[in-house]
């Protein structure tokens, strides 16, 4: 007899087609039908746990069922589950949209309501460009780094330069231009990068809208990481040459590079940040594009349906998702996260060491609470990540690589006995499938 974790996989390959997924791995690699959720675990069918390693795509934060976000969302439940946010308005909406503005930086005094993050960035890039309009000023160009990962829609695609998503669908994306990511994380690589952003800009400034960059990490970009000095010095820039700087912290938000934001590490305050994943604990859809009051006020005026920002979504700033998002910032503030997640962040470090002795790795990256092993000599064919990910649900730790590049970024209440059996099955699996 099958068992009920199989019976579940059947159902579940006659009618879903999962995101970012050759359907025919399923033929031999099992799926994993999960029942329930606590803490940092994830339970199968038949009780088999797996440390949820990557934060379920980077954005389960205080671990699954926290009592106190379940509780909050609950209590939100009883009273207004939704109500859409054009002509109308409520609680919750109104105030994280004040919390957001107290605790991201200083320049960020309006908050636009989204679905998710390729649909903030989407936004954000409508926002820089329809402002210059506004302005009189068109441009229709944007400006983004090497390697970079900012969504899958069309706009968000378009920006990017992670060629597995967007060789595909090259004719049908808009105009932009790249400058080069800093190659490492040493200010030297970041100087360099520096000078060809500036080049670029004396160039070509008065046709770009916006310059958009993930700041510190790069994400779906094999966990690239540089320097804060590339932040700093990109801010200047941008601001001398009259382009946007739009921050996509859908990932780097949260506490997840050492300090609540990435741009927090260089002191700086872009035009437009986009905010998702980690925003409500992993709990619910939602993100926020950040904006400065200058680019609101360049929409604020008589009606004229030219200037009006009409860009929406059916479930914008979604009362039960907002909700969880203020729980998410009271944990924060209750637990002093970031200060601790940095104690987490060296006991990770130091666990990092040892892989740098293993032969086949060719380099090892952290930035706060994301850590990154990089495995080189293999062809994307061979699909080593895909065996690393097999061998670590085989011993209950759930990996998923980013092709040759094993990532950690655990929620944050994991402990260090977790960190050890996370890394260790992470070492085990490059140690023997790489011998």
């Amino acid at each position: 007899m099958d068992s009920q974790n199989d019976v579940m996989m059947q159902q579940d390959l006659e009618v879903i087609w999962h995101p970012c997924t050759q359907m025919k791995d399923h033929e031999t690699l099992p799926l994993i039908p999960i029942k329930s959720g606590k803490g940092i675990y994830l339970y199968d069918f038949e009780g088999k746990r797996y440390i949820d390693a990557i934060s379920s795509w980077w954005v389960n934060l205080f671990g699954h069922a926290n009592a106190y976000i379940n509780a909050q969302i609950k209590a939100q439940l009883e009273s207004l589950e939704h109500v859409l946010l054009a002509g109308f308005t409520h609680e919750p909406a109104i105030s994280l949209a004040h919390k957001l503005v107290e605790i991201t930086p200083a320049s960020l005094q309006k908050v636009f309501y989204v679905d998710n993050g390729s649909s903030a960035v989407e936004a954000a890039l409508k926002m820089s460009y329809h402002y210059h309009r506004n302005k009189g000023v068109p441009k229709s160009l944007f400006l983004s780094l090497t390697n970079s990962y900012h969504g899958e829609t069309i706009g968000a695609l378009s920006v990017g330069d992670v060629a597995l998503y967007k060789e595909t669908y090259e004719p049908l994306l808009i105009d932009n231009l790249q400058v080069p990511v800093p190659k490492d994380q040493t200010p030297q690589a970041a100087k360099e990068a520096l000078a060809v952003l500036e080049k670029t800009l004396q160039q070509r400034g008065e046709e770009i809208a916006a310059f958009i960059l993930e700041p510190l990490i790069q994400g779906a970009g094999g966990m690239h990481m540089y320097h804060p000095d590339y932040l700093k010095g990109a801010r200047a820039l941008t601001q001398a040459y009259n382009v946007h700087l739009i921050a996509d912290e859908i990932m780097t938000g949260f506490g997840r590079t050492g300090e609540m934001f990435g741009c927090d590490h260089a002191d700086i305050s872009p035009d437009f940040m986009t905010l998702s994943k980690g925003l409500t604990g992993g709990y619910l859809p939602l993100s926020v594009v950040m904006t400065t009051n200058d680019v609101y006020e360049a929409f604020y005026c008589d009606y004229n349906e030219y200037k009006a920002f009409l860009h929406s979504h059916s479930y914008t700033g979604n009362p039960l998702a907002c909700r969880a998002a203020l729980a998410t910032l009271e944990l924060f503030e209750r637990d002093d996260v970031v200060r601790v997640n940095r104690a987490k962040s060296s006991y990770i470090a130091k666990k990092l060491e040892r892989f740098k002795a293993l032969k086949q790795v060719v380099a090892v990256r952290q930035q706060g609470m994301v850590a990154a092993v990089e495995i080189g000599g293999y062809a994307p064919q061979e699909r080593i990540g895909l065996r690393i990910y097999r061998y670590g649900l085989e011993r209950g730790v759930l990996l998923r690589p980013l092709g040759n590049v094993i990532y950690f970024m655990p929620p944050y209440i994991i402990e260090e006995a977790e960190i050890d059996i996370m890394m260790d099955t992470a070492y085990e699996a490059i140690e023997q499938v790489t011998s």
